[in-house]
C-alpha cells in the first residue's frame, strides 16, 4: 500500500482526538478527509505529517513503518504538508520561501556557506532552478520576487503548495486549502489540484467546501468526533445516512 494507517488513536489527556482509525491513502488520486468542525481531521494530518506521534496504531509509508519518525524524516521520505493558516516568512520574497523547500534535498552546511564551496553554489542553482519550476507550476512566475506579505491569501496558498512541490514529494497533505478565498479563487485551486495529481502526485486534503471535493475527489473518509463513520467515492458518501446525520442532521448534502 502507498500509505495505510491502522487503528490509529491519539489521546490528549482525557480527550479523545482520533479513535482507532484505518485508512489508506490511494497513490496517484486525490484522497479527501472531511467531517464538521473538531471531528479530528487537523490531529488526524498532524499524525500522519509527524507533529504529533500517535498513542497507538501504525502508519506505513510505501512499505515502511513511519509511525516513529519525526516530521522532517518523512518529508524527506516524500510526505509534504501544507497548513490551514499558510506558514510562510512574510518578509521574505516569494522565491526565498520556495527556495526553503528544496533545501531538503541539499547536503551543503554552516561551513560550505561560509566559505561559498563548489558544492554550496551548486546546490544553491539548483535550488532556485526548483523554485522557479515549481512557481511556473502553480502560476507565480510573474510575483516571484514580490514580498509575501504584499499578496493576496489566494496566492499565499499557491506560495504554500509551491513550498511543497519543491521538496520533491510523493505525496502532498493539503489542509483546508480553499479556506478564506472566494469561488472563483477555489475553482482555481480546484484546477490546481487536478493538475498535480496528473503530474504524479498523491494528494489527500481536508476540506470543508462541500461543493469542491464532491467535484474532484476520487475517496472519501468521513470522520466525526474522533471516529471514521463512512469512506467511499463521493456518491456513496454523500448519500450515507450517518453522513447525512453528522453535518446536517437529516439533509441532504448538495
Amino acid at each position: 500500500m502507498f500509505l495505510h494507517v491502522e487503528r490509529l488513536t491519539k489521546r490528549f489527556g482525557g480527550l479523545l482526538a482520533v479513535n482507532d482509525v484505518t485508512f489508506s491513502v490511494e497513490q496517484g488520486k486525490i484522497n479527501a478527509i472531511i467531517g464538521p468542525n473538531g471531528a479530528g481531521k487537523s490531529t488526524f494530518f498532524n499524525l500522519i505529517s509527524g507533529l504529533y506521534r500517535p498513542t497507538s496504531g501504525t502508519i506505513t509509508f510505501k512499505g515502511r513503518d513511519i509511525t516513529r519518525l519525526p516530521a522532517n524524516e518523512r518529508a524527506k521520505l516524500g510526505i509534504a504538508r501544507t497548513f490551514q493558516t499558510t506558514h510562510l516568512f512574510e518578509q521574505a520574497t516569494v522565491i526565498d520561501n520556495v527556495i526553503i523547500g528544496h533545501r531538503l534535498r541539499t547536503s551543503s552546511n554552516l561551513f560550505d556557506a561560509i566559505l561559498r564551496t563548489k558544492r554550496h553554489r551548486r546546490e544553491e542553482q539548483a535550488c532556485k532552478e526548483k523554485a522557479m519550476e515549481v512557481l511556473e507550476f502553480v502560476g507565480l512566475t510573474g510575483v516571484a520576487d514580490r514580498i509575501v506579505a504584499n499578496l493576496s491569501q489566494e496566492q499565499k496558498k499557491r506560495v504554500a503548495f509551491a513550498l511543497a512541490l519543491a521538496t520533491d514529494p510523493e505525496l502532498v497533505l493539503l489542509d483546508e486549502p480553499a479556506a478564506g478565498i472566494n469561488p472563483d479563487e477555489t475553482e482555481g485551486l480546484e484546477e490546481l489540484i487536478v493538475k498535480m495529481v496528473k503530474g504524479g502526485l498523491t494528494v489527500c486534503l481536508i476540506e470543508h467546501k462541500m461543493s469542491m471535493i464532491m467535484k474532484i475527489a476520487d475517496r472519501i473518509m468521513v470522520l466525526n468526533y474522533g471516529e471514521k463513520i463512512a469512506e467511499g467515492t463521493p456518491e456513496e458518501v454523500r448519500n450515507n445516512e450517518a453522513v447525512i446525520q453528522a453535518y446536517l442532521g437529516g439533509s441532504a448534502i448538495a
